[in-house]
């Protein structure tokens, strides 16, 4: 049998009834038999990069300890919202500090991405805003299917479980195929 994938969940929302947390949890019960999913250490207390700040003091605890998890993970799946037409401030800040620790983490890292969000495109224009950035960092990011959960306040119920039909089966399709992405890059059989 072959080994198991493991992937790590970046959530790009702190909000404490966040969509998207509850769409990370869900994850692991929906991944293919050979694939672990956990989630990513906290990034809730980096500060806004800034490089004078990395120059004085060296990177804080959490970037390392992020870039880590990473680093050691055979994939990443980010699950995040949109705000404002783009990536989340807080989680863009996360990747700006972990992008200039050495050894970039994300370099030939397989990534995909899901959203949810409260409007009908499921945060689509984040999605590709993320992908640009993917593109810069020399990350391997996953293409179809693409997770859009769109009108998600809809689609969990009151426990914040995910219980739209359709949806689970393109994340469940989404996760096989990341998958298979990951034993082909990495060679892990």
């Amino acid at each position: 049998m072959a080994a198991k994938v493991n992937v790590i969940t970046i959530v790009g929302s702190l909000r404490k009834g966040s969509f998207n947390a509850a769409l990370a949890r869900e994850l692991p019960k929906l991944a293919p038999e050979g694939m672990t999913i956990t989630a990513s250490p906290s990034w809730a207390d980096l500060p806004i990069y800034n490089a004078d700040d990395q120059g004085a003091t060296g990177f804080p605890a959490t970037a390392t300890t992020l870039s880590d998890a990473i680093r050691a993970a055979d994939g990443v799946i980010f699950v995040t919202p949109e705000y404002n037409y783009g990536i989340p401030g807080g989680l863009k800040n996360a990747i700006d500090w972990v992008s200039r620790i050495k050894d970039q983490p994300f370099k030939d890292k397989p990534v995909a991405i899901q959203s949810a969000t409260g409007g009908p495109m499921g945060g689509g224009r984040m999605q590709y805003h993320l992908r640009q950035a993917m593109v810069f960092l020399n990350a391997y990011t996953f293409n179809t299917p693409e997770i859009f959960v769109g009108s998600a306040h809809t689609k969990f119920n009151d426990k914040m479980e995910f219980t739209d039909e359709a949806g689970i089966k393109f994340i469940k399709q989404q996760l096989a195929g990341f998958e298979a992405m990951i034993r082909k890059l990495t060679g892990k059989a």
